[in-house]
């Protein structure tokens, strides 16, 4: 305990160093939302809407749009909710993440840096508040007792919400229908004790921000020096459209707005505002011109459309209520010019009725997104890789660190774990794929460095048909789908993509999602060369785990999933004729509570270069953090070329290999000093049993034979001095690990 808090401390003092530069550490709110579509936005400096399409009111969100960043290209990780989440929570994209991927609901976030995790240990105070879906135990299921990954166990200090992701298309939790097998109800958490019963008559939008405000007060109260993150992940406009009591009480923040009580049976002030699911906004109510609209566009079904949309639109507006009323308390509270903001959604429009019935005078219609073209002017919603399913709203708020506006940057969802910890003035994990986009927020996208935008996702069934799609896109198969972003010779940023992959070996489509936003004008013919760079840069950016199941844990759905039909291809080498003996080296004298990226810690840019042989060879002194980089030389092809690290027993020692893009051997947050950690392990997914990883998941690298690159970093102990062992094998027979020799490492 005595060596954590040294590291814990360490990576304050350097918090405290990077928040000399920028100010005091700013407060951090996320709040995400839940199948917004990009084009359900009505802000003055977004995208125009088609001529005609009926307009959501949101004037709050536009507020803070003009006051802050629009961000016009951002992405989500993944088309659906739960791989969506752990990417965002986790920092690492679907590439790489190595349990929640296509639709596994309810398994556990891997037990690893979270974003709650790092701004803990840069000593803010840390609050979840809204749907998790992420944390374990059983489907749409799961209690403190039997979920892995309940939100304490991954950093945050407070939980209020949703445990399991079914709960979270309810949005009255005591009166609608239960999701809950465990606990028979839907069950809401205030960290380990159930409220539902108490929720009489409580909308999850007024809910959650009421609870979010209320936590926001308290902490304010009692330490108004220590910065804190909120991450406030409401559950609309998902699911049923259920819509609120009553209209939003005036005012906002401290006096007004929705308001927590804590009274059982009235736990906010607006559930005594009406009947549950009764209202809808007035603005939406007998509108001429939506009459009108969904007559010429929607014909017979015009009447279904409308109620659709009134649904919809009202739990919209509420999000932009609710917006409002955190915007108020900042500014009540006086902390509004030393909070950042960010506000998204999980992915695209959905199509869906929900997981939950019509009730007698309580309607589910099924969500229509062509009525507002919820996925705006691009083609897909939730489930494809188009940018209708994949690009998602982004503001981001926050006077003095925000420069107003919009950009067209594209960054993703994965980037906000580098980015907090930028804000925050700490090292970025090593194990993070983003990139801080500071420099970005600040206006100064000269100095932005351009990160990895990359996705797979596998659906089956065809997209959706609607009358505004490109003709090609309708009904179109979905299939294995898979992104990745690239920069052209001319500088600009283009998407490639291919769905229903059969063998890895497919082309892939180039679109300009500036200039052609639907995705009609394939460029691929115009740049041939580009298909063997794609198919060698989305397999240098990806890797398999061994993906397992433990079939003894019953209905618990924490199996690692998501096997692709090109996990097997061999992973291409370098080239690079030039290369000569030896690896660069770096070290700085500091210390760090995880691995870091070495570039993100201070004095990096001044720490010496040297060439070593052999990083087994070299020393390492107590309190510091080296960096190794350049390649390894891989003697033959192989599907299963495994890696080990082993470092000396002291205390806080770890270490993170990198090949390419994509994680090697993590022997960082739950290795333990003088044990080997391995590639073909699943070091971060504590639901598998070792029994089930020792049978199914001893997955190696496929890798071709020549160079790879390699980027290795060890933080090594206060205590003492150590080395470190790399070994390797090729294959799962009777092959021994052997060191990895010297002649191998070139650069």
């Amino acid at each position: 305990m005595r060596t954590r808090n040294l590291f814990t401390k360490a990576c304050m003092l350097l918090a405290c160093a990077g928040a000399a530069v920028m100010g005091a550490q700013p407060n951090i709110i996320l709040v995400l939302v839940d199948d917004l579509g990009w084009g359900d936005m009505n802000l003055p400096n977004g995208t125009p809407k088609a001529e005609g399409t009926p307009r959501i009111e949101m004037p709050k969100l536009s507020e803070m749009a003009q006051t802050g960043l629009v961000l016009q290209r951002h992405y989500t990780a993944a088309p659906v909710c739960a791989p969506a989440r752990a990417s965002l929570f986790g920092g690492m994209h679907q590439g790489v993440t190595e349990v929640i991927r296509n639709n596994n609901f309810d398994a556990a976030l891997e037990n690893s840096h979270t974003l709650a995790t790092v701004l803990k240990s840069a000593g803010y105070a840390t609050a979840l508040v809204g749907k998790w879906g992420i944390g374990g135990g059983n489907e749409s299921g799961g209690t403190p007792e039997t979920a892995a990954a309940w939100p304490s166990k991954r950093g945050f200090d407070f939980f209020f919400g949703y445990h399991n992701h079914l709960a979270g298309h309810r949005h009255y939790p005591k009166e609608e229908s239960n999701a809950d097998p465990d606990t028979h109800r839907n069950a809401v958490w205030e960290n380990e004790r159930m409220l539902t019963d108490t929720l009489d008559n409580c909308y999850t939008t007024d809910l959650f921000t009421a609870r979010a405000k209320k936590w926001i007060v308290d902490h304010h109260a009692e330490k108004p020096e220590q910065p804190f993150f909120l991450a406030l992940t409401l559950t609309a406009p998902h699911a049923r459209l259920g819509i609120p009591a009553g209209p939003y009480p005036a005012g906002g923040g401290l006096t007004g707005g929705v308001q927590w009580t804590g009274l059982p049976g009235k736990m906010i002030n607006t559930s005594t505002s009406g009947a549950w699911d009764s209202f809808i906004h007035p603005a939406y109510v007998n509108n001429p011109q939506w009459n009108e609209y969904a007559r010429k566009r929607f014909g017979e079904r015009a009447g279904q459309a409308i109620s659709s949309a009134q649904r919809h639109a009202t739990m919209v507006t509420r999000i932009d209520d609710a917006m409002g009323d955190l915007l108020q308390l900042c500014r009540d509270l006086k902390i509004d010019q030393n909070t950042f903001i960010v506000f998204t959604s999980d992915n695209g429009p959905h199509n869906e009725p929900g997981a939950v019935g019509g009730f007698a005078g309580h309607p589910a219609p099924a969500q229509n997104p062509a009525f507002f073209r919820s996925y705006g002017p691009f083609n897909g919603i939730k489930r494809d890789t188009w940018d209708g399913g994949l690009r998602v709203p982004c503001i981001v708020w926050g006077p003095g660190i925000v420069k107003n506006g919009t950009t067209s940057f594209p960054s993703q969802f994965h980037d906000w774990m580098a980015t907090f910890a930028d804000m925050a003035g700490v090292p970025v994990p090593m194990r993070s794929t983003g990139v801080s986009l500071l420099p970005l927020l600040r206006g100064e996208e000269d100095k932005q460095t351009f990160g990895t935008i990359y996705a797979e996702y596998n659906f089956g069934g065809g997209m959706a048909y609607y009358d505004d799609y490109a003709a090609n896109k309708r009904n179109r198969p979905r299939g294995e789908q898979q992104i990745i972003y690239f920069r052209a010779k001319d500088g600009r940023f283009l998407k490639a993509i291919r769905t229903g992959i059969k063998t890895g070996q497919e082309d892939f489509e180039i679109y300009d999602t500036q200039l052609d936003p639907a995705e009609t004008a394939n460029l691929a013919a115009d740049m041939p060369e580009m298909q063997e760079q794609l198919r060698t840069a989305v397999l240098q950016n990806r890797r398999a785990f061994g993906y397992a199941h433990d079939r003894a844990a019953g209905r618990r759905n924490n199996g690692i999933s998501g096997g692709r039909c090109y996990d097997k291809l061999l992973i291409p080498a370098n080239e690079n004729p030039a290369a000569v003996p030896g690896l660069q080296m770096r070290r700085i004298q500091t210390a760090c509570a995880w691995v870091p990226e070495f570039d993100t810690l201070p004095g990096a840019a001044e720490a010496k270069s040297v060439i070593v042989s052999d990083p087994a060879a070299e020393v390492l002194p107590a309190g510091s953090i080296t960096e190794f980089r350049g390649y390894v030389n891989v003697p033959e092809d192989g599907n299963h070329w495994q890696f080990y690290i082993t470092l000396d027993d002291v205390p806080g020692s770890k270490a993170f290999l990198r090949m390419h893009r994509f994680p090697l051997v993590d022997a960082d947050f739950n290795y333990t000093p003088g044990e080997t950690a391995t590639s073909s392990s699943v070091p971060n997914a504590e639901e598998i049993t070792a029994e089930a990883v020792s049978t199914q998941a001893a997955r190696g690298i496929p890798l071709k034979a020549g160079l790879h690159e390699i980027r290795l970093t060890v933080v090594q102990g206060e205590s003492a001095q150590g080395k470190i062992t790399i070994e390797w094998k090729k294959g799962h027979g009777p092959h021994e690990k052997t060191a990895i020799p010297a002649e191998a490492y070139k650069h």
